[in-house]
């Protein structure tokens, strides 16, 4: 992307931002939604007070501005959380994805530069009330997934420290539940006594590979083992002469405890699959390509969509609507 300072500033339509707990990603668009800028930074939810986010943004995209007039800004995730730069209160579920923008909030601003909307996250409060979730940005995606096929019905997933699931029927998110897998296994790699014998796989590997498949077919079959095949996989590296030695050894050991932990989320989550259609997964290539082999292995269909371009497809979709 070659484009000058000063033709950014002439070609902006409105700018796209993705803010999360750890970073932000802004993307400048013109007036056929092309990307024609992009920037991006670490100061993320955690690191920002609410009075810092006006500064913070235009840090970012200052330079990407007209002189006159006000350029729309559109943003998802966590910067409309109770802790950041103002909450957008989240909308509870059924919610059709492409109305996003109705519950977006429009924080008061020092500059004039500027019209910021913040896009509210999902929640859900189940009968019983004993289940409550909540998703924030991951709505965006999903929108992302919905803006070319707006009556799209099935079932989505989105691979991450918490992976979420999410029904959809006929463009509306029906329920959804979050699952701690990701964060679940960096504690157990970490913090457990499981520490002393895994490493870092590499499903490329085919030992790691077959470690890893088999250990999601296993719990999927069982997932009330779960706890004791925990311990199994600690006693295995004790006990076990036929595995592989060193860096190796650890290195299966870690696919056999990824299989585990995303096993048991499949054990669940696949439960609420609504047809014999592809389950759809939205992220980044490589966590995508684990659910797919996992998902393969308990006899699923997968399809993929990229992270980043179902995020700014969500984007452009709740702008649209903002201003129809």
């Amino acid at each position: 992307m070659n484009t000058t300072t000063a033709e950014v500033a002439h070609q902006l339509a409105w700018i796209a931002v993705d803010w999360g707990s750890s970073n932000l990603r802004a993307w400048g668009l013109d007036k056929h939604t092309n990307v024609i800028a992009q920037t991006r930074s670490d100061k993320g939810m955690l690191s920002l007070k609410a009075d810092e986010y006006e500064a913070e943004l235009l840090r970012l995209v200052g330079d990407w501005l007209p002189t006159t007039g006000q350029t729309d800004v559109m943003v998802c995730g966590m910067a409309g959380a109770r802790q950041g730069w103002q909450e957008a209160a989240y909308l509870p579920v059924p919610t059709r994805l492409n109305q996003l923008s109705q519950g977006a909030v429009t924080p008061t601003l020092t500059s004039q530069r500027l019209s910021v909307y913040l896009l509210p996250g999902l929640s859900q409060t189940r009968s019983n009330a004993t289940h409550f979730d909540v998703m924030r940005g991951e709505e965006t995606q999903l929108a992302g997934l919905v803006a070319d096929n707006p009556a799209f019905t099935g079932l989505a997933c989105l691979p991450g420290t918490h992976a979420k699931w999410a029904s959809l029927d006929a463009g509306a998110v029906t329920q959804f539940t979050t699952y701690l897998t990701g964060e679940l296994y960096q504690l157990l790699a970490q913090q457990s006594v499981l520490k002393h014998s895994v490493g870092s796989d590499d499903l490329n590997d085919p030992a790691c590979r077959e470690a890893f498949i088999s250990a999601v077919s296993e719990i999927n079959a069982a997932p009330e083992t779960f706890s004791s095949r925990l311990f199994g996989l600690r006693a295995q590296d004790l006990l076990d002469s036929h595995l592989p030695t060193g860096k190796k050894r650890a290195d299966v050991l870690s696919a056999r405890l990824s299989g585990l932990a995303i096993g048991l989320e499949l054990a669940d989550a696949c439960d609420q699959r609504l047809s014999d259609e592809p389950i759809t997964l939205i992220g980044h290539q490589a966590l995508c390509q684990r659910y797919t082999l996992a998902l393969n292995a308990i006899g699923f269909q997968t399809q993929h969509l990229d992270g980043d371009t179902a995020v700014l497809a969500g984007l452009r979709l709740a702008h649209h609507a903002l201003k129809a």
